[in-house]
């Protein structure tokens, strides 16, 4: 029986993100007042925006899908997500390349 402690759980960050979906391209387009904004070509049906956020965060700052949660506004442009493995720092430096 494994016994998880503090030091084995991965790092866990969350950062705020206002989706406009139906842009002309998927990018990262800034960040006002610690919300992040993002543009997605995906409409917002049956949660292909949603995907697609996850896949441009996840290949943005280079970590599994997996590790990409969102976890409150699923049905909303504001949008709470949970990433793993990386702090705020870190996420806000691949995001601006």
């Amino acid at each position: 029986m494994s016994r998880k402690d503090s030091k084995s759980q991965p790092r866990e960050s969350r950062i705020r993100v206002k989706v406009i979906p139906r842009s002309s391209k998927n990018q990262v387009a800034g960040k006002e007042h610690d919300i992040y904004k993002i543009k997605l070509t995906s409409p917002p049906i049956e949660g292909k925006a949603n995907e697609a956020l996850i896949a441009l965060l996840a290949g943005k700052l280079r970590i599994p899908k997996k590790s990409v949660e969102i976890i409150s506004g699923k049905r909303s442009r504001l949008k709470n997500v949970r990433i793993v493995g990386l702090s705020e720092q870190s996420i806000s430096s691949r995001l601006k390349e």
